[in-house]
């Protein structure tokens, strides 16, 4: 799988991929616009929304509503340097869904592939090539 990242104005960064666009801009305190969220934000709106299509998924597999349940994700950085040191994500379901099920939503967005690949990344590698 290839994406095309390409620079559509300003500090506007899109990537294309399969037949979506995801665009990403900088907020106005860093000199962009605030037109789309930022890459970073991107990235963790994909860890949460991911361990969501999980929760999801088992919901639907065992033919539970998913009224009233909702994921809140929480993050953490280190004061001095910024970097992200935790993320916590909280399933939070309503009075009246099955007790019995907690522990298996939570197994079950443990299985979330964006979190997979944080927890054993892989090899990156960036290079230039000169094209005509």
């Amino acid at each position: 799988m290839e994406m095309l990242v390409d620079f559509p104005g300003g500090l506007k960064v899109d990537a294309h991929f399969s037949e979506f666009c995801v665009s990403t801009d900088q907020p106005v305190r860093d000199g962009g616009e605030n037109s789309a969220p930022s890459p970073f934000m991107m990235f963790l709106a994909s860890l949460a929304t991911c361990a969501g299509y999980y929760v999801l998924a088992f919901c639907r597999q065992h033919n539970l509503s998913t009224e009233g349940i909702r994921l809140v994700q929480s993050m953490e950085s280190d004061q001095a340097t910024g970097k992200l040191v935790k993320v916590s994500i909280e399933i939070q379901v309503p009075p009246t869904f099955p007790e019995k099920y907690h522990d298996a939503l939570v197994r079950s967005a443990d299985q979330c592939k964006v979190k997979k690949t944080v927890e054993h990344p892989p090899v990156f590698e960036v290079n230039t090539r000169v094209v005509s």
